[in-house]
Formats: structure tokens, sequence, C-alpha cells
């Protein structure tokens, strides 16, 4: 981690302006940011999170598939949310940027309707997961959901190896759980019930996978 507590988009504030061209043209992150955005099914009037939104580009996807949802873009790093803010700003839609950490969410218990979340969980500690998901369970309402896409468990030696320049730059220590599928594993743990794997995709840095998790409706 950073001595400010959290890691830039792509590990070095340097690499900043370069992420959205990796994500849009190497990962073709509109294809399985489009999947996890429809999985949400999402309503007027909910109240959204995208957890760790970076530039915002998930956060405008949630905005553009439900105008009527309250959204809000959480992240730690102040440089990457106003370039989030300006994209807000040339499209021309209303969006709640607030800078936070994911260990201690700015909303009351039971406040969330859905939180979604990209490529983000390999940059936490297992201590800081684990810490991150009991805080998603205390901030959502009962039957709210988490819809999460992160590396994972790669589904063939290809993708194993395209992970490896990953683990460098963001660091063996936060991703090496990824490589044996940690995540489902987490949410059940920290309370929540029908896990499912709703999508799978492979990219030149390795295997992405998406999940969805409720959170006990009593």
């Amino acid at each position: 981690m950073t001595h400010k507590g959290y890691i830039p988009a792509m590990k070095f504030h340097w690499l900043t302006p370069v992420y959205d061209p990796v994500l849009k043209w190497g990962m073709k992150e509109n294809k399985f940011k489009t999947h996890l955005v429809q999985q949400g099914n999402l309503k007027p009037g909910q109240r959204i999170l995208d957890l760790a939104c970076g530039t915002g580009t998930l956060t405008l996807m949630l905005k553009q598939a439900q105008g009527e949802a309250e959204i809000v873009g959480l992240d730690a790093d102040p440089e990457i949310l106003a370039i989030a803010k300006s994209k807000a700003v040339q499209n021309k839609v209303d969006i709640d940027f607030q800078q936070g950490m994911s260990t201690d969410l700015p909303f009351p218990d039971a406040h969330l309707d859905h939180v979604f979340s990209s490529l983000f969980f390999h940059h936490l500690t297992l201590d800081m997961k684990r810490r991150t998901v009991e805080e998603l369970h205390r901030a959502l309402r009962p039957g709210g959901t988490i819809n999460i896409i992160d590396f994972d468990k790669p589904q063939n030696s290809w993708m194993r190896l395209a992970f490896y320049p990953i683990q460098w730059l963001d660091g063996f220590t936060t991703t090496r759980d990824h490589v044996h599928g940690i995540l489902p594993e987490l949410y059940q743990e920290c309370g929540f019930e029908n896990v499912e794997q709703t999508g799978q995709f492979a990219t030149i840095f390795g295997t992405l996978r998406s999940y969805r998790a409720q959170k006990p409706s009593v």
C-alpha cells in the first residue's frame, strides 16, 4: 500500500493518464462493464454505489442505465476523482463523487440498494478485502446486492501467465489469493448469500470473473 493508504490506478500516479486507454482497448472494458451493469437490474430511486470508481466509466454507465437512481462514486484517490468529475460534467449527468476508503464507508447502516465494483479487490490485502466486504454488508439494506468483477482464478495456463504482469504491478501480496478464487468464499464468510458467478472474461491480463451476492432479507 502507499503511504496514503491506497494504491492509485495502475499503482503509480504517473500511469493514471493511460488507465482509460489500457482498459478500453486492451481489456475491452465496455463488454464486461456492460455485463456488470445489466446484472444489477436497477430501479428508479435506488441508492447505488460504485466502489473505487476510478475515472468514473462504470459510474457513468450506471447513471445512463438508470437515470432516476441516486448514483455515488467513491474513491480514495483525489487525482482520479477529478477525472471522473470531469467526465460527468462533459456528459451532463448528476453524479455524486466522494473521496473515501472502502473500509470506512461514509454511509449509515442499511443505506444502499446495490454496490458495484470493478477491478478493485485485487489491490487490497486479505484483511482489507474482508473489512471492505464487511462494510458493504453493513451499508447495504436487507436484500441489497454486491456486483463485483475482478481478476480471479485463471481458466487456463495462458491466462495464468497473462496475470503475472498485474501481480508484478499491483503486488503479489494482494493478488495471490485471486489466483485461487478467493472472492466467493470471502462473500459467504462475511454474511452474504446466493453467491453466484455471473460471467467470465478472458483479457490480455488474465481472467476476469463477475459475481453477484445478496445480503439476507431478514
